[in-house]
């Protein structure tokens, strides 16, 4: 007996896509959704009310911008300038690929002012903007003494001093005195928790453009006066520094210099009066006697040896004046913190509408998903 063969078994046809059946099925969970005006209402009044508590237990961030360029010395461009020109028509940095920048220069300004001691020290300077004459707007009353630093202003604002004093590993009273450096270990672990929290968070240092050399620095915390008066000391700060390492040797020549011809010329005049004495003299000496002649001649002789010299330090120490204003660079601050400054406030009834909108928008789908 031959076996059957099986019937073929029906071959199952997918659904038609259709983009208005999707619309009409999305519509229809919409009205349904809609249906429960109740539910809604209610997470839309709540929603409102989670907005407006955000709104009011929101820290307010003041951001401080400062923009600057830098311009370097005479020397630093040497004598590739006229090849980088040509080089840079056809799209090659030789100043780049050098590696000759300062230390200031190009994209180095990017770590220099993310430095931690160099922040260190910036806030370890006193809380007052008396000699701060960018701060434009501010008085003299309206910030505390030099008694306390950037350091401990920031610990107020964002109560790290009541944390600190309720902590069982520190449980006392923290302070940062202006200017002194060497810390305990305590306030010194305190103060890098600081410093580490404004690198992360608050601190951003840009290069709008490549080919130019401005540069964009800003600070954002929760106090207006703290934000600006840090963005501008850390600036001041920096450039303090870079200044100093760049043109420190140039400054000691000068110093040794200064202090070289100072003694030549105290000398110098000593002598010049006690060659007149020895000319004075030869009036009314007996020819006979030759030593008066013999000292008016070596005092001439010393003062003139000694006017050379004296001249050669004062032209080398002129010459050392010169090369420290061509080495020395300039930080030019472009535009500067003013206030009031930008904030990242907003009104009260955004808030409570985006919270509603929010909130509706969850309950909508939670409703549509039980329903599915």
């Amino acid at each position: 007996m031959q076996p059957t063969n099986p019937l073929p078994q029906p071959i199952e046809q997918e659904e038609e896509f259709s983009l208005s059946g999707q619309l009409l099925g999305l519509w229809k969970l919409v009205l349904y959704a809609l249906s429960k005006w109740r539910l809604l209402a209610f997470a839309a009044v709540l929603g409102a009310l989670l907005g407006l508590g955000y709104y009011f237990l929101k820290p307010v961030i003041y951001t401080a911008h400062i923009t600057f360029v830098v311009e370097e010395s005479k020397s630093a461009g040497g004598g590739g300038s006229l090849m980088s020109a040509l080089a840079g028509q056809f799209g090659v940095d030789i100043g780049g690929l050098s590696g000759t920048s300062g230390v200031l220069a190009g994209d180095n300004v990017l770590q220099l002012l993310k430095s931690r001691s160099l922040i260190k020290k910036t806030l370890l300077t006193p809380f007052n903007n008396n000699g701060d004459a960018s701060l434009k707007g501010t008085s003299a009353s309206s910030v505390a003494g030099s008694s306390r630093s950037l350091a401990d202003e920031y610990a107020r604002v964002y109560g790290l001093d009541k944390k600190w004093l309720n902590s069982r590993k520190v449980g006392r009273a923290i302070a940062f005195k202006p200017g002194v450096l060497s810390l305990p270990r305590t306030e010194d672990s305190l103060l890098q928790s600081i410093v580490k929290k404004i690198l992360e968070k608050e601190l951003v240092i840009a290069k709008p453009d490549k080919k130019l050399g401005f540069f964009e620095m800003s600070t954002s915390m929760r106090s207006e006066q703290l934000s600006a008066l840090f963005c501008t000391r850390l600036l001041k700060t920096t450039t303090d520094f870079y200044i100093d390492t760049k043109t420190r040797r140039l400054v000691t020549n000068v110093q040794r210099l200064q202090v070289k011809a100072d003694s030549l010329l105290y000398a110098l005049n000593k002598k010049t009066y006690s060659s007149a004495d020895a000319n004075r003299m030869l009036l009314d000496i007996n020819p006979v006697y030759a030593a008066p002649a013999v000292n008016a001649e070596m005092s001439a002789r010393d003062k003139i040896i000694q006017g050379t010299i004296y001249a050669d330090i004062v032209k080398n120490l002129e010459i050392s004046k010169t090369s420290l204003i061509q080495e020395t660079p300039t930080v030019q601050v472009v535009d500067e913190p003013e206030f009031p400054l930008p904030d990242n406030a907003s009104d009260w009834w955004l808030a409570a509408l985006a919270g509603a909108a929010l909130l509706v928008l969850i309950a909508g789908v939670i409703i549509i998903a039980l329903k599915k």
